[in-house]
């Protein structure tokens, strides 16, 4: 009694007809500033020789990540406000789910690699220049792609093997792999625990870098002596600190449960921080919190003016 499904419906938020022109509105507004947060960032990284360190470099390719990431999920997701017809095709839904992984567990190992930069620059000053160098620096952004490319297509290959029937709509506002697994009408077993398995490993791995990376870190920075030192040691870090804890915490939430604590209403509204609120976020930390970027920013636009 099996079919082959042509497409799903994204069911996203039940709102009132007055809602959707607000709504519509606001996302829409974050998407642009979002894309052109970190289009500046980039701009500006790459206009002053002063941020040619690697440690911009890593947060240009971050900003790079982020404005691909949400255009995965935001634009699509406009649309479907105002529009009756919130349909996805199959392979859309596939194409989609796949960018959508890559870019996140991209993000992911890229951020561990940011707090290694910082554990070197802090912890092994002098060897700094000689482990970090262009071509190190190259060779982890290529690494951070493969392990999101690799885990992507794991998954998919999983998932886009079951059936689904006659049971087309999805729960959601974009196609993820939890709610696809809910509506799978054969054994998903296989596919989820690769999802959990692969979920934990891409996550915790990372995590647990950063945590080891920033206990060297504080324990090297107690040991300077003056508090000036302390505090400048700790501001390079603190931006970088703030934007993991934001990300790992809501996708932590979202995907490292089994598919039994699946919850739609908590996993939507968690769903909306790291894919809107969080991407429009990180630019902001990063510009507040660290004055070599706010300074070369007014430097790039006032020349430019």
């Amino acid at each position: 009694n099996e079919t082959k499904v042509m497409y799903f419906i994204l069911l996203g938020f039940p709102t009132t007809a007055e809602q959707q022109l607000l709504l519509f509105s606001a996302l829409l507004l974050v998407y642009l500033l979002t894309v052109l947060e970190n289009f500046l960032i980039i701009l500006t990284i790459r206009n002053n020789h002063s941020l040619q360190k690697p440690m911009y470099f890593f947060l240009g390719n971050l900003s790079f990540l982020e404005i691909w990431y949400v255009s995965v999920i935001e634009p699509k997701m406009i649309v479907d406000v105002l529009s009756h017809d919130k349909r996805i095709s199959f392979q859309g839904c596939m194409t989609q789910l796949h960018f959508f992984v890559t870019f996140v567990c991209t993000e992911y190992v890229l951020l561990a690699v940011m707090a290694y930069d910082r554990f070197v620059a802090i912890c092994k000053p002098l060897r700094y220049p000689l482990i970090m160098s262009h071509r190190v620096c190259a060779q982890l952004i290529a690494a951070c792609w493969m392990c999101g490319l690799t885990t992507s297509s794991i998954k998919l290959s999983f998932i886009a093997r079951l059936s689904f029937c006659d049971v087309d709509r999805i729960n959601h506002y974009f196609c993820d792999i939890s709610p696809l697994l809910n509506i799978s009408c054969s054994d998903s077993s296989s596919a989820e625990l690769v999802d959990f398995i692969l979920a934990l490993l891409v996550i915790m791995v990372p995590l647990c870098t950063v945590v080891a990376s920033y206990i060297c870190i504080l324990f090297t920075v107690l040991k300077i002596p003056s508090s000036q030192g302390r505090q400048k040691a700790f501001s390079t870090c603190s931006s970088h600190l703030t934007v993991v804890v934001l990300f790992y915490s809501t996708t932590l939430f979202t995907y490292a449960h089994p598919k039994l604590m699946y919850t739609y209403r908590a996993n939507k509204l968690v769903s909306v921080l790291y894919t809107v609120v969080v991407p429009l976020l990180n630019p902001l930390i990063y510009c507040l919190r660290n004055k070599e970027v706010r300074s070369a920013m007014r430097k790039t636009f006032t020349c430019r003016r």
